[in-house]
């Protein structure tokens, strides 16, 4: 039986709907047959809505509750969860209870399906606890991951990582999945070389040195975005 509080949080969502922004965001999100984000649903509800939703909840919404959430096929429902479950961490003062959160996020890694989902919470959850807890293995055991989505986990957990100046697990987690099929993680990869180089401009360039031929691409366009032109086409040519 549905909780009052899954209730309140569908209710007040529904409420902030607008039908007329569901086809742009099935275009954007990618939903038809054979894309990434096949199959997902949408309401049409705008993102700082659902974190004004989630704000006013978080303090009621329970792991039975967040998991009731997470399993519905409505996209806007799921990102708002999402939202309540990094509230809930950062809130958290206790490691233990912090702990609690990260457990309850892996076991439900099926349910972050689309790379909003991802971006908007791993790093904040997952690369938070495995920076102040060393325990970079759980961002590791998602980069061999058979799954794109907890590839993607791994490496934008990394930013958190980038942000504390500790790149070590960042080439790290690029290197594993610097040939994988997928344009999303291209992007990921070239994202996190770029916010590393706009910390340490040294380290993107010894790591761009040695694998800038083998780069795909997009993630070569992203990582050298920042730099200055004459470095950057420098770069293109060696691809």
């Amino acid at each position: 039986m549905k909780s009052k509080t899954v209730e309140y949080i569908q209710e007040a969502l529904y409420d902030l709907s607008d039908k007329d922004k569901i086809k742009k965001l099935q275009q954007y999100f990618k939903t038809q047959p054979g894309e990434y984000g096949e199959g997902d649903l949408f309401i049409g509800v705008k993102v700082p809505d659902q974190r004004k939703v989630a704000k006013e909840f978080y303090t009621k919404a329970s792991f039975a509750d967040l998991a009731e959430l997470l399993s519905q096929p409505i996209h806007e429902v799921r990102l708002t969860a999402t939202f309540i479950l990094v509230l809930q961490y950062e809130k958290s003062k206790d490691w233990a209870e912090k702990k609690t959160i990260v457990d309850f996020y892996l076991s439900h890694t099926a349910s972050f399906n689309n790379w909003d989902l991802v971006d908007s919470s791993c790093y904040k959850i997952l690369g938070h606890y495995a920076f102040h807890q060393n325990q970079k293995e759980i961002l590791l055991r998602l980069a061999e991951s058979p799954s794109l989505w907890e590839k993607r986990m791994a490496v934008v957990s990394t930013l958190y990582f980038i942000k504390q100046k500790e790149f070590s697990i960042v080439t790290q987690i690029v290197e594993k999945n610097l040939h994988h099929p997928h344009d999303l993680m291209h992007k990921a990869n070239g994202w996190m070389l770029r916010e590393m180089g706009n910390v340490d401009e040294v380290s993107l360039l010894i790591f761009l040195d040695a694998f800038a031929q083998e780069l795909p691409r997009t993630t070569l366009r992203y990582a050298i975005e920042k730099l200055p032109e004459n470095i950057r086409q420098e770069y293109l040519k060696k691809k």
